[in-house]
């Protein structure tokens, strides 16, 4: 579902143009206003209400209009979202968008099943990346990159120790004399 096309709005409308075509298309298709129409142009009122209020929750957030725009852009098919039945249809808090707003929609690429939703490599890159930039793995990364340089500093400082209180001797000179030392008493 293209949003901008809901919204009867070309991709670089502002803020303002967002909110004015909400407005007029969510009082066109509002569900109260159709209330004594006919069961289907009621269903279809509110199904097209629904699909207004989604895009301009998706359009009017800068974080979840850029998203969208990426992946929108990623396709050159108009079916970049599919009505998810697992989802639960209209009302499913949980999208791909992760902020807790949706209607049962999700990404889906063109020609791609659930079976082979990863398949190509752009998917299995983006996928990569998603990881390779959560909170958690870069919080681990984090904490490994600190242990190990803590062990490399810990490794120099110890032979910068050494030279310092054993001045003319190296590490390995000193332990090659307690060597010759311990042979010498046996």
């Amino acid at each position: 579902m293209d949003h901008y096309r809901v919204l009867g709005l070309s991709k670089n409308a502002t803020r303002d143009e967002i909110k004015e075509a909400f407005r007029n298309l969510a009082v066109k298709y509002h569900p109260d206003k159709h209330s004594q129409s006919s069961n289907t142009v009621r269903e279809n009122a509110t199904l097209r209400f629904k699909q207004v209020s989604e895009a301009y929750e998706i359009l009017s957030d800068d974080r979840k209009r850029a998203n969208y725009d990426i992946r929108y852009s990623a396709t050159n098919n108009k079916n970049y979202y599919s009505n998810n039945s697992r989802a639960g249809g209209y009302g499913n808090q949980y999208n791909n968008y992760g902020y807790g707003y949706g209607y049962g929609y999700e990404y889906k690429r063109p020609g791609s099943s659930s079976s082979n939703v990863g398949d190509g490599f752009v998917s299995k890159l983006e996928i990569a990346l998603r990881f390779l930039t959560t909170r958690a793995f870069l919080l681990n990364a984090a904490f490994a990159g600190a242990l190990l340089g803590g062990m490399f500093l810990i490794d120099k400082s110890k032979e910068a120790i050494w030279s310092m209180h054993n001045s003319g001797k190296s590490f390995e000179a000193a332990m090659e004399s307690i060597e010759k030392a311990r042979a010498r008493k046996d």
